[in-house]
């Protein structure tokens, strides 16, 4: 299908996410590579859906703000002087600079938004402050040189934008996960550590399904994660359908810490989060809204792939660990994190190793669309997803 029209690709998307879950394939190759599926991913997906951007206590005061790159479009996010987040375009109205064009640093804090090149200021609400010498031109007034302000949404704790303000409204998407979470609150969870892996040479989708199945724990992790989480010991979760994947990896019972209503207990190293269901505890859930957000919530913490597609065969990530605040008072706490971080980043190299050697084959023009595994069923969610957004 490399040859193939973009009409007839999408066809065959489409006609693949009708197939029942147990007859499921692959995505075609081609839809990992091509200019005009990215070009059409970043205007119906990335245009038009919520995607994740970080943490509401990464900016506590006002006037703290962080830098957004969602593909093509520059953002800012930033909390106002009424404590209230928004999400205002980087790019001046005068003559369109990115006005953080030349901050190295992701976050950072301001009374105001400057652009460097002509010194035209915002409040932090988005409204045109100050445009110096321009009394001669009556034209830079507060009416239309306001700042494009986008849909903004918290989540437990998560920050939400949307680029299409005719989007439907981000609860509507994952009311179905307060099901999953249960008791779960992570509103005032903090990042303890990050691994900022960087630029990879991989498609975005190549990178979500494999986050996305089990399968690949028996071959890329099996001295890792296959040891811990059993792949056959995984259970689906499929109400999500083509919202959100959801899947929950029960620990290993030779090293698990005790069994509690037939669930043996997986190991914690920091304080369990309070009000837990055995079967929380028994195990990891791993769960993913489409297009982008990706979580691993375990007893004690999460871990939160923050991806950004940087075009059709590439991608930035940064993994966070996420903690309850109360757990930054754990004794040997920096330690604890230094040896999460550690086995998050081997995890993730042989993932990056798997993906990258995916995304070369998928180049190939033997490369086909081949039969999906049970524990790969999200990656059949994730099609019906594609075919909703791309296919219509």
């Amino acid at each position: 299908m490399s040859d193939a029209s973009l009409t007839e690709l999408l066809q065959q998307i489409r006609a693949q996410a009708a197939r029942p879950a147990s007859e499921a394939l692959s995505l075609p190759p081609a839809c990992y590579w091509r200019e005009d599926v990215w070009a059409l991913e970043v205007e119906r997906i990335f245009r038009r859906d919520w995607l994740c951007v970080g943490r509401s206590n990464q900016l506590p005061n006002p006037g703290d703000w962080l830098k957004v790159d969602l593909v093509d479009e520059p953002l800012v996010v930033v909390r106002g002087e009424d404590g209230v987040l928004r999400a205002l375009s980087r790019v001046c109205r005068h003559r369109g600079m990115d006005m953080l064009h030349d901050s190295p640093a992701r976050h950072g804090h301001g009374a105001l938004l400057t652009c460097p090149y002509h010194l035209w200021s915002y409040t932090l609400d988005g409204r045109l402050k100050a445009s110096p010498m321009m009394q001669a031109n009556t034209a830079p007034d507060a009416s239309r040189c306001h700042l494009p302000t986008f849909a903004l949404s918290e989540w437990q704790g998560f920050i939400f934008v949307c680029l299409d303000e005719a989007a439907p409204p981000l609860a509507t998407r994952i009311q179905g996960l307060e099901q999953l979470l249960g008791s779960v609150d992570m509103s005032d969870w903090r990042i303890a550590g990050s691994v900022n892996w960087g630029e990879s040479p991989v498609n975005w989708k190549v990178a979500l399904e494999n986050f996305a199945e089990f399968y690949h724990h028996i071959g890329t992790h099996q001295n890792s994660l296959q040891v811990l989480w059993p792949a056959s010991r995984v259970s689906l979760d499929m109400r999500g359908e083509d919202v959100f994947m959801a899947g929950r990896m029960a620990v290993n019972p030779e090293l698990a810490t005790g069994t509690e209503d037939g669930h043996p207990i997986q190991a914690t190293h920091l304080p369990t989060i309070p009000g837990l269901t055995a079967e929380q505890r028994g195990g990891t859930l791993v769960l993913a809204v489409f297009p982008l957000f990706a979580l691993a919530l375990s007893p004690d913490s999460a871990i939160w792939f923050e991806w950004y597609p940087t075009g059709p065969e590439s991608h930035v990530l940064d993994i966070h660990l996420l903690v309850p605040g109360s757990s930054f008072d754990t004794p040997g706490f920096e330690q604890i994190v230094a040896e999460h971080l550690e086995a998050i980043r081997g995890v993730q190299a042989e993932d990056a190793a798997a993906n990258e050697a995916v995304q070369r084959g998928l180049r190939s023009r033997f490369a086909t669309s081949g039969p999906l595994a049970e524990l790969e069923q999200p990656l059949w969610q994730f099609q019906r997803y594609l075919a909703g957004r791309l296919c219509t």
